[in-house]
């Protein structure tokens, strides 16, 4: 049996500084069981939403200046856990690296593409503003992933709606791009 299918894709990955202090550990091969503590409910919602719709296992904790606002601690959170989504899956051996899907939830419909090309890059469209920190989120965790990420809002009216949809999009995405295909030799590139 090749290293790269005998891999465990694990990793652990953590943060501290002056706003927060982040522990991330993450299975990659998981059954979608999710210990996440953030201090802000709803984020806590849409990490168990993608932990649910990645199948990874994922526990995470995070402390941060709440008192202030949740914008280091989201966004912080964003760096760890794509910091530990890279550690994981180490040289991108025998993944199809590609995951899209389109989520409807409710009146919102949302797609979400991704490419685990280690070229970070990060596109959001969306037709309103959104209330909370989803997009420092996204862009951190694109840039310390090493991904491409392309998230695109097509319609929607319900800040609630739109972003969970967007975390369900994130995980499913996630799901197809990290599954092992063992006909690809190496990392799947054609350069």
């Amino acid at each position: 049996m090749s290293s790269a299918k005998s891999q465990l894709r694990k990793a652990v990955a953590s943060r501290k500084t002056k706003e927060t202090e982040i522990r991330v550990e993450i299975d990659l091969d998981g059954n979608g069981a999710a210990a996440i503590e953030t201090g802000i409910g709803f984020f806590d919602h849409l990490l168990e939403n993608l932990v649910a719709f990645s199948r990874f296992d994922l526990r995470l904790r995070a402390k941060g200046d709440l008192e202030v606002d949740a914008h280091h601690t989201v966004e912080d959170t964003g760096i760890v856990l794509g910091e530990a989504l890279r550690q994981a899956l180490g040289g991108r051996e025998q993944i199809g690296r590609l995951g899209h899907c389109s989520i409807p939830f409710d009146e919102t419909l949302v797609c979400v593409s991704l490419d685990i090309s280690g070229r970070p890059y990060f596109h959001f469209s969306c037709p309103k503003s959104l209330t909370f920190e989803a997009v420092d989120f996204l862009r951190a965790f694109a840039h310390h992933a090493m991904i491409t990420l392309s998230v695109e809002v097509r319609r929607g009216e319900n800040d609630h709606h739109i972003i969970e949809a967007i975390f369900k999009g994130l995980g499913d995405s996630l799901r197809q791009a990290v599954r092992r295909d063992p006909r690809i030799e190496g990392v799947l590139s054609t350069k």
